[in-house]
């Protein structure tokens, strides 16, 4: 267990979580942490132990040169780095990790009692799975809340989801069980393209997670990144002709499955961001 005595005082804090591994297909959830924490300059706050979670046969620790010769070790760990977004009157805690090896409900005890020293009482995990959405469309995203009140708030669409679960999962249960507000969004990353980054993807998790939290994210380069993975996914498919028929099929039945009135609430949305960010004098 990590020490808590020094931990600073927050401002109505809310955490963003994402870990990498199983939950984190084309690396677009803790690619969205990653961009975060650059974006915000965010201060680190505390690492967890590894030597608790991690099998270091199966997570490596990474070795890299500091200055051309001295030799560090870096060790596989879940980081926690708090931010203060520019024109936002609250404190952001971002946790960026990599899926534990072992004793997950120790893990996951650890992190909540970390919230509630900090004082955070809503969390946002995001994560990322594999589907059979076409890159061409809109990425998905779906989740859960452990307040339903919550989830229709913000119109997110639950998944139905049953089978083999990873930390994301588990953690959210353990913060909804000790009285935190829990919601976790999963972007669907195209299975026939998976190796990463994904920045559509990416991008989608940081506009949705902006949707929720009511604070706009930076974008930065992400959505000029994103135009240019999909037209580069695009000139992939028309070399092979089987690929380029697959997506159109998938195009046919995406486009069949959406209602109408998903596209009124997509443009509502982002008239909301557009809104939100002009107050807040954000970027678009």
């Amino acid at each position: 267990m990590i020490e808590l005595e020094g931990l600073p005082e927050l401002v109505d804090p809310v955490l963003i979580a994402a870990f990498e591994g199983w939950n984190d297909a084309g690396e677009a959830s803790s690619g969205a942490l990653g961009h975060l924490e650059r974006a915000w300059k965010a201060t680190p706050l505390v690492a967890l132990d590894p030597e608790d979670y991690y099998d270091f046969q199966v997570t490596r620790p990474i070795v890299e040169l500091t200055d051309g010769q001295s030799r560090s070790i870096t060790w596989p760990t879940t980081r926690l780095s708090v931010a203060r977004p520019p024109g936002v009157e609250r404190d952001v805690v971002l946790l960026r990790g990599i899926e534990p090896n072992m004793r997950w409900r120790s893990f996951c005890e650890e992190i909540v009692l970390l919230c509630q020293e900090l004082g955070v009482e809503l969390a946002v995990i995001l994560g990322a799975l594999l589907n059979d959405s076409p890159h061409t469309r809109p990425v998905p995203i779906v989740g859960a809340a452990t307040d339903p009140g919550l989830a229709r708030q913000i119109h997110l669409e639950l998944t139905r989801y049953e089978g083999p679960t990873g930390i994301v999962g588990v953690l959210q249960q353990a913060l909804g069980t000790a009285g935190l507000r829990a919601v976790s969004l999963w972007a669907s990353v195209p299975h026939y393209v998976a190796q990463p980054p994904n920045p559509k993807a990416t991008l989608a998790l940081l506009r949705r997670a902006e949707d929720l939290l009511d604070i706009p994210m930076p974008l930065g380069d992400l959505p000029e990144e994103a135009r240019a993975w999909e037209h580069g996914v695009d000139e992939l498919a028309s070399q092979d002709s089987e690929v380029a028929e697959y997506v159109r099929e998938l195009e046919e039945r995406k486009d069949a499955a959406d209602l109408p009135e998903a596209s009124g609430d997509a443009i509502a949305a982002e008239f909301e961001r557009y809104l939100r960010r002009r107050d807040h004098g954000g970027e678009g």
